[in-house]
């Protein structure tokens, strides 16, 4: 199997994990060949990682990721574990040789799911960390609840963490609960004390995810945690495709094909069951098409009026649509009456505008080449009568 290349200075690593927190979205399941599916189509966009995930489900979960993992051809396979021996040994039997540990570290989830103190935390850390490594794996730890956190105590156990051998420190806003001033101000600080490369790993609880993922990325964190479309518990994580894109266009290099999000957030879409808004940013069916006569006459003479170069539709392989409507105006009518091949003059134009507006409020939907040639009969008709 081939490794993910090394990150450059000017690179950052986008880690999926769909098959992981991306399916425990209430509700949605993976067949196998979905799974396999996704896995293929992620490392086709050039993801660094996938986290493919939890072994410790049972012999049925190790054998699924052996089979998903056989996708993976560029990006490193992460096996994703709770501090527990039980399992790092059912990951090492998937033959991934990335594992990531899980650590609860607030106070609510110390004393209210584990009832353990952090010296508990800190003594697991250690001991697993050092153990994998012992083994032959690579290593990162995870900060479960680490915006609910003390600082200090995530400094500590970064320093615990490496030093028993682990390669990345993960910040998981795991209620959602920072913004995006917050989310900069704690890594920033954090990258200051801890000598490991440090992970954002955001949820969207108040709809920030993808934000507080960006200014992560600014304030330093080398490692982005994602889901395509978004998926996840509750509100969800931040959406590959929006991270991806908006880094992109900010000159921040991720590697990530633009291309390949489209049919990858349709891939994951139809296995998880949640359809995409159509005003889904990037891969919504509707997000390059125009309506607004204002807009459309703009456009057509000129692109770059109403679409910049770092979010044109052809940077992502999609085309511009031009949506005919109540807004329309008389450029973007005319033009498609003429693409419908029917009259186009903008008498013509004017006399359809009442009868879009009623299609539009009746169907709510854009009027299509069909309903614009019964709408200009009806005109043809009403003339000759009178």
């Amino acid at each position: 199997m081939l490794h993910a290349q090394p990150l450059t200075p000017q690179t950052l690593a986008l880690c999926d994990t769909t098959l992981r927190d991306g399916e425990q979205t209430a509700g949605v399941a993976f067949s196998l060949s979905e799974k396999r599916a996704i896995a293929h189509a992620l490392d086709c966009a050039g993801v660094a990682e996938i986290e493919v995930g939890i072994a410790a489900m049972g012999w049925n979960e190790v054998a699924e990721i052996r089979a998903v993992v056989a996708e993976i051809q560029r990006a490193a396979p992460v096996v994703w574990c709770r501090l527990r021996m039980n399992d790092l040994d059912m990951a090492q039997k998937t033959g991934v040789k990335r594992v990531h540990f899980a650590a609860p570290t607030s106070t609510a989830q110390l004393e209210g799911k584990l009832r353990v103190d952090r010296d508990w935390i800190l003594r697991e850390t250690a001991e697993l960390v050092y153990c994998a490594t012992q083994r032959g794996l690579e290593v990162s730890v995870g900060a479960e609840d680490a915006s609910r956190t003390d600082p200090d105590f995530l400094i500590r156990l970064a320093e615990v963490a490496k030093a028993a051998g682990a390669i990345r420190f993960r910040l998981a806003d795991t209620l959602g609960l920072l913004d995006p001033l917050g989310a900069y101000r704690l890594v920033s600080h954090l990258v200051s004390k801890i000598e490991l490369p440090i992970e954002m790993h955001a949820h969207n609880d108040f709809g920030m995810a993808t934000a507080n993922t960006i200014m992560a990325a600014h304030a330093g964190a080398t490692h982005l945690s994602v889901t395509v479309n978004g998926l996840g518990e509750r509100a969800g994580n931040a959406a590959l495709e929006e991270v991806g894109a908006a880094l992109e266009a900010g000159g921040m290099h991720t590697g990530i094909d633009l291309t390949a999000l489209h049919p990858l957030s349709d891939i994951v879409a139809r296995a998880s069951g949640r359809a995409l808004p159509v005003q889904k940013p990037i891969t919504g069916a509707l997000v390059f098409a125009h309506e607004s006569g204002i807009h459309v006459d703009a456009i057509l003479k000129r692109a770059d009026t109403y679409e910049d170069p770092r979010c044109a539709p052809e940077r992502f392989g999609r085309e511009r649509q031009i949506v005919i409507g109540k807004h329309s105006g008389a450029a973007g009518l005319c033009a498609a009456l003429s693409e419908a091949g029917l009259p186009s003059s903008t008498e013509i134009a004017a006399q359809l505008k009442p009868l879009l507006r009623a299609h539009a409020i009746r169907t709510k939907r854009p009027a299509n080449a069909d309903d614009l040639r019964r709408m200009v009969a009806r005109l043809t008709r009403a003339s000759a009568q009178e």
